[in-house]
């Protein structure tokens, strides 16, 4: 039977959420709290679960990002995995080699973009939260649904759809990780 092995990215993987990570790298101190001021009512309610995740992230992604080409963020995303890879657990890098030379699938579920996700572990396939692009610039809409909760189900069985041809592992630290963990026929809930 195939193994497939599913990580979260952030929390599981990485000592810290890398969306906070990225954009205070990207944009500096100041800025990033400025940003976060201005859209604290809806990340409260947002942990009040009075306003969706998706729509409080993708607002907070847009403030910061909307705007800029293609070419610049994925060069930005490059030099934040180059300075940022102390953000990595070295038990998620032990696991993940002992899954391939096992011979398994290994994913990155994710709710975090895919940009700064895949050059992290570049031999790894990532289910991430995609981004909208126009005429090479960043619209600040996700492209994809945000990959949070059934949402990471949902992109495991889009890519194996025969749940009943694949053993799955699972390693979540998080509620958006909860539906992820069930799936799963041995699932691990902790940060590595």
């Amino acid at each position: 039977m195939r193994k497939v092995y599913a990580f979260d990215f952030d929390g599981t993987l990485t000592t810290c959420d890398t969306l906070l990570a990225f954009i205070r790298y990207a944009k500096g101190t100041p800025a990033f709290v400025r940003g976060f001021l201005r859209h604290a009512h809806l990340l409260v309610l947002m942990k009040l679960r009075l306003y969706p995740n998706w729509k409080a992230k993708q607002k907070v992604f847009s403030y910061f990002f909307k705007g800029m080409d293609l070419e610049t963020f994925d060069s930005l995303c490059q030099r934040f995995v180059a300075d940022s890879r102390s953000l990595i657990r070295p038990q998620g890098f032990q696991l993940i080699a002992q899954a391939q030379e096992e011979g398994a699938d290994v994913l990155i579920v994710s709710a975090s973009i895919d940009n700064w996700v895949q050059p992290f572990f570049p031999q790894v396939k990532v289910l991430g939260t995609q981004i909208e692009v126009k005429d090479g610039c960043l619209t600040g809409r996700f492209l994809t649904k945000n990959c949070y909760g059934q949402e990471k189900v949902n992109r495991i069985l889009a890519l194996y759809p025969d749940r009943n041809t694949y053993h799955l592992t699972a390693y979540g630290d998080s509620r958006g990780d909860k539906e992820l963990l069930a799936f799963a026929d041995e699932s691990h809930y902790q940060a590595l």
